[in-house]
């Protein structure tokens, strides 16, 4: 089998496809990268049915996708350990009737191609940099480097299908769902923590920026710690919403300061203005796809750009959150349309 994508205007061996599955179970963040893929596959086939293969737990970032005929739950966390291994084998067993024309695996991890594998594809698809030996799997690959963003190594996998790159992307999103108490106009959201090591927030940064936004109201959300003795402009929603609830706060939030994270990536792609604090992670690669947001790293406080060079790690200062305070509490810039996700980096 040919290893190697195919060169520019090559005929397209893709006028036959009738189904695609695409296999991209997570991270959160992960999932809102790729679907600019789903949407450029629907445009280029719109009569062929795209089945995603998701961790049900990221499952409503799909919800009411128009590029989306099937959901497929991958329930990861109920197949560790070795006492699970029979339920494991009994789902991948599962995926034998599916027999797409083409499965496209973007996770890049055994597990993920042993998905296409089972499902019985009569292409896989995937790319260069996968791991744990699932190249093996693919019949062909996108090549990608490490310094590309997540959304763009994603799309790559077009033009191993002879499907030019749309000229702008794509990110439907889902309205989201209202908590269930009252909020107050023009509040900011603050979401302060993620899964990465030195990430987060610590509990003296998150008390610090709140009390510099007194007397505007803070929503505090997201899955993490929320410090004590938090002023009275904040409102408490940690580990106190569903993740369509989330969707929903940051899509009404006046602007979002986030740390690199899932959310952070949400606000990112429904044009919501946004603030993403990069402690240690590279903005270049993984940061918020949109150059109307603003980035901390390094120190500095600037405009999302995916060619500016990567500024030597610095914590967070008293100096710093005047500023991110400072950006937060002025004047709003005119807002575009967030009813649906569309980048312009």
């Amino acid at each position: 089998m040919s290893k190697q994508e195919p060169p520019a205007g090559s005929p397209s061996q893709s006028a036959s496809v009738s189904s695609v599955l695409l296999i991209k179970p997570g991270s959160l963040g992960d999932i809102v990268h790729a679907l600019p893929v789903a949407s450029a596959l629907h445009a280029a086939w719109p009569e062929a049915k795209l089945t995603w293969v998701i961790d049900p737990r990221w499952q409503p970032i799909l919800d009411g996708n128009p590029a989306i005929d099937e959901i497929v739950p991958f329930p990861r966390e109920e197949f560790r350990g070795w006492k699970n291994l029979p339920r494991a084998i009994a789902w991948y067993g599962s995926q034998r009737h599916r027999r797409p024309d083409v499965a496209i695996d973007l996770q890049g991890l055994l597990r993920s191609a042993l998905v296409a594998r089972c499902s019985c594809s009569r292409r896989t698809i995937g790319l260069s940099d996968a791991r744990e030996g699932s190249v093996g799997f693919y019949h062909k690959y996108a090549k990608v480097t490490a310094t590309q963003h997540a959304v763009d190594r994603y799309l790559a996998v077009l033009r191993v299908l002879d499907i030019p790159r749309p000229a702008r992307l794509d990110f439907p999103l889902p309205a989201g769902d209202p908590v269930a108490q009252p909020l107050p106009e023009g509040y900011l959201l603050l979401h302060p923590f993620a899964r990465g090591a030195g990430k987060s927030l610590d509990a003296e940064a998150i008390r610090g920026l709140c009390e510099r936004l007194w007397p505007t109201p803070v929503v505090l959300a997201g899955v993490g710690d929320s410090p004590a003795e938090l002023p009275g402009n904040v409102i408490d929603l940690t580990r106190k919403t569903t993740l369509s609830q989330l969707i929903g706060l940051i899509r009404h939030a006046r602007k979002v300061i986030s740390v690199d994270s899932g959310p952070m990536h949400i606000a990112a792609a429904v044009r919501v203005p946004l603030l993403s604090i990069h402690t240690w992670s590279d903005p270049r690669r993984v940061g918020p796809y949109s150059s109307s947001a603003m980035i901390w790293q390094g120190g500095e406080l600037r405009t999302q750009s995916l060619s500016t060079p990567l500024l030597p790690e610095k914590p967070l200062t008293p100096r710093d959150l005047d500023a991110i305070a400072a950006w937060a509490l002025a004047q709003d810039p005119a807002r575009p349309d967030a009813t649906r996700g569309h980048a312009d980096i």
